[in-house]
């Protein structure tokens, strides 16, 4: 397994697209999805999403972000859209997909990582630190973490 970022493999794109939308949006979101992936492919800038591909297969995705919850901006920058393609579940590619954004962002000199997620318990494994329940939108409730590179 490789992971690179979607700008490498841009054939990638209406697939990590459609999971985004699926595990993340509503029925009419669909284009909203497809602007955050489309302009996270610019070398050297944010937002960055990066795939994990095996030989020509996409298994998984995740992001590096300025902002994933529109209700904390004061936090920065963000891990953001985890997914794993449900049929390679199980298999840690979650935990390798997360140090690669901690890695990467350990590297641009951030002192600090942030996620938000609606599950408990997950990210704790990996170091995680809860700090917090925030809002999504409208008025959804969430866990906020923060892992301290």
């Amino acid at each position: 397994m490789k992971i690179e970022p979607l700008y490498v493999v841009p054939q990638h794109e209406q697939q990590v697209t459609d999971w985004l939308w699926q595990a993340f949006g509503t029925p009419n979101s669909r284009d909203f999805f497809a602007s955050i992936v489309a302009t996270s492919q610019r070398e050297g800038e944010m937002p960055l999403t990066f795939v994990a591909v095996e030989g020509a297969k996409l298994v998984g995705t995740v992001g590096l972000w300025r902002c994933d919850l529109i209700s904390r901006q004061d936090l920065f920058p963000w891990l953001a859209a985890l997914y794993i393609d449900e049929k390679q579940r199980g298999r840690g590619l979650g935990a390798k997909l997360q140090q690669h954004v901690i890695e990467h962002a350990r590297e641009l000199g951030y002192p600090q990582l942030h996620l938000y997620s609606a599950c408990k318990d997950y990210y704790e494994r990996f170091g995680w630190q809860y700090i917090g329940d925030g809002l999504d939108y409208p008025n959804k409730p969430v866990h906020l973490y923060r892992f301290t590179l």
